[in-house]
């Protein structure tokens, strides 16, 4: 990885952590003096992020982290439960004994952060196993697109976390996901991914501003 590219993946987590809100400007100056680089540099990773619909570039305003209303993040969603019902169709037929074995112990330890009301390790691990199918899957294309579409949701996301009652609602499905891909039933994994989205754009359509929209 060049120094450019460590540069541009350091902001990307950076706002994908939130250390960064949703129209913060992003000044040339600080973020140079923060990762110790050029404005070259740095505006390099602000068109690349840009691009991945992260920052948004304003003509004589600078760079600000880019706002995803709810209704965007619904039609996001829309299209990752295409992307992800394909990855999870993909596991199912390329588990080896150690994937299925990882994605058995991701789900116990969501079981159990779910009966601590621990809303937050949950979503962690919810990340987690999602990022597990996608690996084992090995679409390169579909994963990252996901992972595109997923950083534009950070926010939202947490939103989601902190739904009451959300978890217990949410482990059935992702259990469903990974019986179907212990059982290598490619048909079942993708209907269990494809149910479970479902269930995530419900959960965002139930969110205040969502309804506003609507």
């Amino acid at each position: 990885m060049t120094a450019d590219a460590a540069v541009e993946d350091l902001l990307r987590d950076a706002i994908l952590r939130g250390e960064y809100v949703p129209g913060q400007r992003l000044v040339e100056a600080d973020l140079c003096e923060r990762f110790e680089t050029t404005r070259f540099v740095i505006r390099t990773a602000l068109q690349h992020l840009s691009a991945q619909g992260l920052v948004a570039m304003q003509r004589n305003r600078g760079a600000r982290v880019r706002s995803v209303s709810l209704d965007e993040a619904i039609e996001i969603t829309e299209v990752r439960r295409e992307l992800e019902g394909l990855c999870a169709a993909r596991a199912a037929g390329a588990a080896t004994r150690s994937d299925r074995a990882e994605l058995r112990a991701i789900t116990r330890d969501m079981r159990a952060a779910s009966k601590a009301g621990a809303p937050l390790d949950y979503s962690d691990l919810n990340a987690k196993l999602h990022a597990a199918v996608r690996r084992i899957a090995a679409h390169e294309t579909a994963a990252r697109l996901i992972e595109q579409l997923r950083g534009q949701m950070v926010r939202h996301q947490f939103q989601l976390a902190l739904i009451p009652g959300r978890p217990a609602v949410s482990l059935p499905q992702h259990e469903a996901i990974v019986s179907a891909i212990v059982d290598a039933d490619a048909d079942a994994a993708s209907r269990a991914m494809r149910a479970h989205i479902d269930s995530v754009i419900e959960a965002l359509r139930s969110l205040p501003a969502a309804r506003v929209h609507r």
